[in-house]
């Protein structure tokens, strides 16, 4: 290498590191849901640490900061323990039992117990003192609240919102230690061990251990606890009420994002009137009728919400909460009261909406995406396209949790609703109460609008995360630009009003809020404004510009901001007077408008985290409260009572085109559920059960998807090749045949990487691996077809290969498959062994079925079976009984192509050598026919030879041909007396003529098969030609004064010209290399003179059999005359007269002839052999048949010669000359016996003529 191109180290790394810019999209269709290898996420959520940084803010709302930190902390305590319940496994049913007091290991067994479960009974403790700490302290805060010091405080929405959380909590709680028995087994276990070990000893712990035992012994003890707790506190029902009110109008004006969140709301208000109503005392009927809360609209929620999930997969009915209160009145609730089917079990009623709102928002976030990426932009976005994309940000979220919530709470109420064997038929009597409450509860519909939904949910959630950075960075320029805009423009004027009106407080709480978020341009605010002492503008205005910044206000800001500017507008705030009277109603107006857009900013800065639990549904995975309800029956449900496997495998087995795309969004259930199971239960034991299901599930979704993708391309192609006038003859006849229904697999077989809990997973891999092993089997099973017949079922065989092929081609344009010729070798056992099955089951057939059963006829050039078999029937092994999609694709392409293919299995004629000839191909050939040769060669040195012998023996010494004297049937009556013993030679007409049919028909076979090798060597040398430059001689017409000859090479020379590109040779000269270019040449030149070398298989086939012929047998003795032996029968044509005439005597009535017996293979083993051996035209001139036939044409006789009608024989015999005549040239023609530039040198002997005896005395 020259100096000039060396490229150093630090280059060659620098180009290295350039390869990580270089983009490598796949164009995979995007079908599946989002799924991140890594997932970071940043938390602004301080709970209120930073509080003390505003020093400006009212001192009253960061104390209620303070008290809500402290609560926040409260609620995620409970969380803890709530996911310890719902995740609790009984653990005392895997320990072994103390049988009685005697068992000498029972103390080994207790410590072990108290070991063992000492741990989750700690966590019990605690949770029993949570209950009473966090009961205390929310009775604490209501206490507070409920002061009549306080009854006319402010109390923020957030406050507020955060108290309903607390109820939440209870609720769940108090649901969860109901649920769970198997708490109180492992405890009494514990107990139990722990006493006969003395562990509880102190007097304290005793207390703690008895006092946990009725805390989960009694039901319902958080719930009455909490109620007595409350009933304590005087005016606590007025606190409760507001906080059911904020729900209602939370509920109502949808101010609330995440699916959670309403549900919440919706169990807040019904647990909240629980607890407001008392035997004695509040009672929310009342309060109703002086209008503190309203019912009417409560009754209207929780009939839109019989069911809400609580946690997991339990559910509750709300409305429970108000039937269990002590002044319940089914009156006041006629919504909850009537019959009338809830609206969330109809989501199909819903599916049109939500396809239309889906198109729509998809066609808005499209347009801005496009944008977004297919432009660069040289200024930042207005603030009009910054507030587009925030509303398209927040649009786009909603619509997520409405759908999400529209599958959870049909989700809920089919748990709460199972169906049975009365009205669902195909649910069993034995069905479990999981499997009626998901297997069998869904109808058809619902199943695919519920895979629709969810496929929908998670292809927007995909395009959104995308596009996150977009909308975060509009999302924080447009709430910074609304938050400084209201700070710094807006609240001008309420603060010159509060100013010039001397409103102290309003003054101090809109300063408040000016000092706690504003950002002034340069840093300071400024004193000159007109607003600050209650002054107007000038006429000119007073210009204050507001900064842009890609910044939003942290979660304690927003917080402060929305409290604040909350207490202006509340029509309690104040004390004795409201502020909100203070103040202009234009003004509170605004205020309120942005105190109500302000409420979802949150959700928005934390866009990443609201998109994620907007589209939660990992809940329909989870089964715990199902699985403790099983007694420790079920271990784990299998997967067809799964919710993600339901779904996804009603795809798989309705095969739906449209819904096919779908197929991997309900697989992202369980993505869902394992993130759920890490990061907010994180229990190891249920991901290991979630990723063991998606084991499970995931082969089984390859295996039938492989197997379906498989049957659809093999439908196609026996659709295809199918006979298009069998199929119009079908039709007519009233029998339609379909093609199969297109499908969407295509999209499928081009993921290479789905993601499945953290894996990255080429599906396109796995198929191939599938369908290459199911086609693989279909090759075996048919050649396994072929094997377990006849010969005839070549023709299938091959029909079967090619649908294979085919199916093959079709598939091969997705998926990556094996080589055909490769499978289809390695299915015949022909990859490293010289012959296949295919090779050995068409020998075997032709060994055992076509030379000893079959006759060949030359007017039809067929064999045909015989009428009268010698040979024993051989039993064949049974063929294969596979799946359809392994033989034509389909139950009614079996029959059809049973059908077409039944009219070759009664004959074996040039189909089958054709098929014979394309299937073995000359290796096969070769095979075949040297086996047949060794058959041919056993007969001639074996059977047929001692056959040959023993009817030499018969033979008379001296057979004349009479003259014409004595008449036909002079002559026929002769040959009769001198054939007589050979004719009443029994095996003659079996054994003998069996013999020759064989090696007759072998022959025959040998001749067939070159015959249709020819044709298919024609077809290629045709196909070949345009690319061999060969061109066919253009027609010139004739015309005066031209010359024809010059304008046809003229018109040739534009031909070759015009087809040079077409000449594979020329072209792989120039663009391949010496190899290439030598291996074209090489079968350039192959192709070229294949045919034209004159090379014969029946030629050489002749000669091999010559060469078996070799015993004297064949040739008789030498003739005593020098010349030919006349009268004597001691060669080969002699004996086959005689057998030839044999089989001239016609037979009688109802008696088989040698046709039908034997076919025209009797005749060619005779014609072959006496031509090889020599004898044709000895057989021909002094044949005995012949001679009869002659001596006949002359008398015209037609008598009766004991028992043969000399008529019928002497047609006989002139039938068989003529075959024996056509015989004989077709082998002449291949021996070339009458080409006189190959025959040898003939030694003519001459012979003096015959002198009479008296002159040759007289000389």
């Amino acid at each position: 290498m020259s100096g000039e191109s060396k490229v150093t180290l630090t280059n060659a790394l620098e180009n290295v590191d350039l390869l990580d810019d270089l983009p490598l999209p796949d164009q995979q269709p995007c079908i599946e849901a989002l799924s991140l290898s890594v997932h970071y996420r940043a938390n602004f959520d301080t709970n209120f640490e930073d509080k003390n940084a505003f020093v400006k803010s009212v001192a009253k709302y960061k104390e209620q900061a303070t008290v809500q930190a402290d609560l926040n902390l409260l609620l995620e305590e409970g969380e803890e323990y709530a996911v310890m319940l719902y995740t609790w496994r009984c653990c005392s049913r895997a320990i072994p039992q103390v049988k009685s007091n005697e068992q000498e290991n029972r103390t080994e067994i207790y410590q072990k117990t108290v070991e063992v479960l000492e741990p989750h009974v700690n966590k019990l403790m605690q949770f029993m003192f949570f209950q009473a700490r966090s009961i205390e302290r929310f009775c604490m805060e209501i206490r507070r609240l409920c002061h009549k010091g306080a009854k006319n405080d402010f109390v923020s929405e957030a406050y507020l919102l955060t108290l309903g959380k607390l109820l939440n909590m209870f609720a769940v709680l108090n649901e969860l230690a109901n649920m769970k028995a198997s708490v109180n087994n492992d405890y009494s276990v514990y107990k139990r061990a722990a006493q006969f070990l003395k562990v509880m000893a102190d007097q304290q712990a005793m207390q703690d251990s008895q006092n946990l035992s009725m805390n989960l012994a009694t039901q319902n003890k958080i719930r009455d606890t909490l109620k007595s707790r409350l009933a304590e506190i005087q005016g606590y029902d007025e606190l409760l009420a507001d906080i059911v009110n904020i729900c209602l109008v939370m509920y109502e004006k949808d101010m609330y994002l995440e699916p959670t969140e309403k549900h919440m709301l919706v169990k807040v208000m019904a647990f909240g009137l629980f607890m407001m109503d008392l035997e004695k005392g509040p009672n929310i009927y009342r309060m109703n009728d002086r209008k503190r809360i309203n019912l009417a609209r409560i009754d209207k929620i929780l009939k839109q919400l019989e069911m809400v999930p609580l946690y997991g997969d339990m559910m509750i009915a709300p409305y429970n909460y108000i039937k269990n209160g002590p002044n319940f009145d089914p009156s006041k609730w006629p919504a909850c009261e009537s019959s009338h089917l809830s609206t969330q079990s109809n989501l199909l009623g819903s599916l049109e909406m939500i396809r239309e709102k889906h198109m729509q928002y998809i066609s808005q976030l499209a347009r801005h995406n496009n944008e977004a990426t297919t432009t660069m932009r040289e200024t930042p976005r207005s603030d009009t396209e910054n507030k587009e994309l925030t509303e398209l940000a927040l649009k786009g979220l909603t619509l997520l949790s409405k759908w999400t919530q529209q599958v959870m709470e049909l989700y809920s109420w089919k748990l709460m609703n199972p169906t049975d064997p009365h009205s669902n038929k195909d649910c069993p009597e034995t069905a479990e109460e999981y499997e009626r409450a998901t297997r069998y509860n869904y109808s058809r519909d619902e199943k695919f609008a519920l895979i629709e939904v969810i496929a929908m949910i998670k292809g927007l959630q995909l395009l959104m995360a995308r596009m996150e950075t977009i909308f975060m960075d509009a999302i924080r320029h447009h709430i910074y630009a609304e938050l400084q805009e209201f700070v710094q423009h807006f609240l001008r004027e309420p603060l010159r009003r509060a100013t010039k009106k001397k409103s102290d407080i309003i003054r101090v709480i809109i300063m408040s809020v000016r000092d706690t978020c504003v950002d002034w341009l340069r840093g300071t605010e400024p004193t000159d404004d007109p607003a600050l002492s209650g002054k107007k503008d000038p006429q000119d205005g007073f210009m204050i510009k507001v900064p842009r910044r890609n910044v939003g206000p942290s979660s304690t800001q927003l917080y402060m901001v929305r409290t604040m500017l909350e207490s202006l507008t509340d029509e309690r705030s104040g004390g004795k007077k409201s502020m909100r009277k203070e103040m202009d109603e234009q003004h509170v107006a605004i205020i309120e408008e942005f105190h109500r857009k302000s409420f979802f900013w949150n959700y928005l800065l934390n866009f990443n985290a609201s998109l994620f639990n907007c589209c939660d549904l990992s809940q329909l995975w989870y089964r715990e409260f199902f699985l403790e309800l099983t007694m420790g029956k079920r271990i784990q449900f299998p997967i067809e009572m799964s919710m993600p496997w339901i779904l996804t495998d009603h795809i798989l087995e309705t095969k739906e085109p449209s819904m096919m795309e779908y197929i991997l969004y309900p697989l992202d259930l369980y993505n869902d559920s394992a993130q759920y199971a890490l990061m907010r239960f994180r229990k190891q034991f249920l991901y290991d059960e979630v990723e063991a299901e998606v084991n499970l599930c995931f082969d089984q979704f390859v295996y039938k998807l492989s197997d379906q993708i498989f049957a659809y391309y093999k439908h196609l192609a026996g659709s295809i090749m199918l006979d298009k006038r069998f199929r119009a003859e079908c039709m007519s006849n009233g029998e339609k045949i379909n093609y199969p229904v297109a499908n969407r697999y295509q999209t499928l077989l081009k993921q290479r990487h789905v993601q499945l809990l953290g894996r990255s997973i080429d599906l396109n891999k796995l198929i191939s691996q599938l369908v290459n092993s199911a086609l693989q089997k279909a090759l075996d099973v048919a050649i396994s077809r072929f094997e377990g017949g006849d010969i005839t079922g070549i023709i299938e065989l091959e029909g079967l290969i090619e649908v294979n092929r085919l199916a093959h081609k079709l598939m091969g344009e997705y998926l990556l498959l094996n080589d055909f010729d490769a499978m289809l070798k390695e299915a015949n056992h022909n990859v490293s062994a010289p012959y296949g099955r295919i090779t050995l089951h068409v020998f075997w057939e032709l060994n055992i079925d076509l030379l000893p059963n079959y006759c060949y006829n030359a007017a039809t050039n067929r064999f045909v079976k015989t009428r009268l078999p010698f040979e024993k029937e051989t039993k064949r092994e049974k063929p294969p009984n596979p799946s359809v999609h392994y033989v034509w694709g389909t139950k009614r392409l079996n029959h059809s192509f049973s059908t077409i293919y039944s009219l070759y299995t009664g004959f074996i004629g040039a189909p089958h050598f054709r098929a014979i000839c394309r299937l073995l191909g000359y290796q096969g050939i070769a095979v075949v026919i040297e086996e047949l040769l060794k058959t041919v060669e056993n007969f001639l040195t074996g059977t047929t030879i001692e056959y040959v012998a023993t009817l030499m023996r018969v033979m008379p010494e001296n057979c004349k041909l009479l003259r014409f004297d004595y008449g036909s049937p002079g002559v026929m009556g002769y040959y009769q007396v001198q054939l007589g013993d050979l004719i009443q030679y029994p095996d003659l007409r079996t054994e003998v003529y069996q013999s020759f049919r064989e090696i007759g028909n072998a022959v025959l076979f040998c001749l067939l098969v070159e015959q249709a090798l020819t044709q298919e060597e024609v077809y290629d040398l045709k196909h070949a030609a345009p690319f061999q430059n060969m061109i066919p001689k253009p027609y010139i017409p004739p015309k005066e004064g031209k010359d024809r000859e010059a304008e046809a090479k003229a018109v040739m020379k534009q031909l070759e010209k015009k087809y040079a590109a077409l000449k594979v040779v020329h072209v792989i000269e120039k663009l391949g290399n010496k190899t290439q270019a030598l291996i074209a040449s090489d079968g350039d030149l192959l192709t070229r003179e294949r045919l034209c070398c004159g090379l014969s298989i029946f030629e050489i086939v002749l000669k091999r059999i010559e060469s078996f012929l070799n015993n004297p047998l064949w040739h008789g003795d030498a003739p005593s005359n020098g010349v030919m032996n006349v009268d004597k029968c001691n060669e080969f044509h002699r004996l086959w007269s005689a057998i030839q005439f044999v089989y001239c005597i016609p037979v009688g009535e109802n008696e088989f002839t040698v046709e039908e017996l034997f076919g025209e293979g009797l005749n060619w083993a005779g014609c072959v052999l006496i031509t090889l051996l020599g004898q044709q035209r000895r057989f021909e001139a002094l044949d005995f048949c012949y001679h009869l036939h002659k001596v006949n044409r002359v008398d015209m006789k037609d008598e009766n010669v004991k028992g043969i009608q000399l008529k019928k024989m002497v047609d006989r015999i002139r039938k068989f000359q003529i075959l024996n005549n056509q015989i004989f040239s077709v082998l002449n023609k291949y021996l070339r016996t009458g080409d006189n530039d190959s025959m040898p040198t003939e030694h003519v002997r001459c012979f003096p003529p015959p002198i009479h005896q008296s002159l040759a005395t007289a000389i």
